[in-house]
């Protein structure tokens, strides 16, 4: 193995100072006894050195009968680090807000360091169990052990992306909806478009069970399902009463803050017009004990966020404002199966569906999938102060006929 001779690595060192973990101590301890690692730290520091990254994306490779799951990486340096040549990840679906048991834990290390390279994300950004470093013969046998624990490959390409949701009612107080069923449902249901990638590109659900929107699904995910509610914020004086008491200034970090200007303080008690309220959480955040979610919960569907690769960055628009989520989420996934299908039909290769609904306009997306045009359908307020109504134009030419 050509390295600088020595085996040593003090560009990487560098990264291990400072008050922060570092992934080179990570890689380093995995090191001691797995030889793709330590392979992985003499060539990340031959990169760091020759200011070059010696690794080629390696086309298509995966297991029989998955389109996705795998992601294919090989080294430009194949016989010069031969432990690396192939360093494939795999990508495998978590389970719903990221819950484990101790044994499960194990078992996808102990498989990990018997196939790959004993290296893992906890979690990447689009949710998976991320297992970094294998080679083409392995893996099959890592897939056919992961299925014998219970696990299943995620979504990579051009396909449904792995779901993946906030804690949720599990542990949080502000959820207005089950995020852990829906994503599991949406999981279960939607099995063939996550892993035989067919789209014109990828796809991700994401849902947050309140508007904090702790999974930031708003700029991330292609569908947002967002918690929120349809009546009023329910209020506890008393314990409005003691914030004040304790020394909050409710006027200043309460009202002042709020975007539409919809509480007032009158000294004693909060006053809050409902009807303007944004559901923007910050009065929650803020005074947790004295307000909460109103009762008659649900969720806002919103579409088409991405990160910036083609087009720019796009954050998501709404596209339902209030929808109850109950089993079996048939409203849900039809809404969907419309999108997809309007998507696949018109969409260009790499084009994601808030790119498409920016080509076409909002008008002609909705017409295709059968919704009616909303006031709350916006990302942001109108430019234009002319509005024409397409059925008011149809009325006239029956008229003239």
């Amino acid at each position: 193995m050509a390295d600088s001779g020595n085996g040593k690595t003090p560009l990487l060192d560098e990264l291990e100072k400072g008050p922060w973990p570092s992934f080179v101590t990570q890689i380093k301890s995995v090191a001691e006894k797995n030889p793709r690692a330590r392979a992985l730290l003499q060539l990340l520091e031959r990169s760091y050195r020759e200011k070059i990254g010696h690794w080629k994306h390696g086309g298509i490779v995966g297991v029989f009968g998955y389109g996705g799951g795998v992601i294919g990486r090989y080294s430009d340096l194949p016989e010069e680090y031969p432990d690396v040549a192939h360093f494939h990840t795999l990508r495998v679906n978590q389970p719903s807000g990221w819950f484990y048991t101790s044994d499960s834990l194990r078992t996808l290390a102990d498989l990990w360091e018997e196939h790959g390279s004993g290296l893992t994300n906890m979690h990447g950004s689009t949710g998976d169990i991320i297992l970094l470093g294998t080679s083409t013969d392995e893996l099959e046998p890592t897939f056919e052990a992961l299925t014998n624990a219970g696990f299943d490959l995620g979504g990579s390409g051009s396909c449904v992306r792995t779901p993946s949701c906030c804690i949720g009612q599990a542990r949080c107080e502000w959820a207005c909806y089950d995020t852990l069923a829906l994503t599991h449902d949406l999981t279960m249901a939607f099995q063939d478009e996550l892993h035989r990638p067919f789209f014109p590109y990828k796809f991700k659900f994401k849902c947050a069970g309140c508007p904090n929107d702790c999974v930031a699904s708003i700029a991330r995910a292609d569908m947002s399902i967002i918690g929120t509610w349809r009546d009023d914020i329910q209020v506890d004086k008393a314990a409005v009463k003691a914030y004040a008491d304790d020394g909050m200034n409710i006027e200043r970090d309460v009202c002042g803050n709020c975007p539409t200007k919809c509480i007032q303080w009158a000294g004693k008690e909060i006053d809050i017009d409902n009807e303007n309220c944004v559901k923007c959480m910050h009065c929650i955040n803020v005074m947790p004990k004295a307000l909460s979610p109103g009762k008659d919960r649900g969720a806002t569907i919103l579409l088409g966020s991405k990160a910036p690769i083609l087009e720019g960055a796009i954050i998501s628009s709404v596209l339902i404002p209030f929808i109850k989520i109950e089993p079996p989420y048939t409203e849900i996934k039809e809404l969907t199966e419309k999108i997809w299908d309007f998507w696949g039909e018109h969409g260009k290769n790499r084009e994601r569906v808030g790119e498409l609904m920016q080509r076409v306009g909002l008008g002609n997306f909705l017409e295709e999938i059968e919704l009616e045009p909303i006031p709350e359908m916006i990302a942001h307020p109108r430019e234009n102060p002319y509005i024409f109504f397409e059925e008011y134009f149809e009325e006239d030419e029956e008229e003239g006929e």
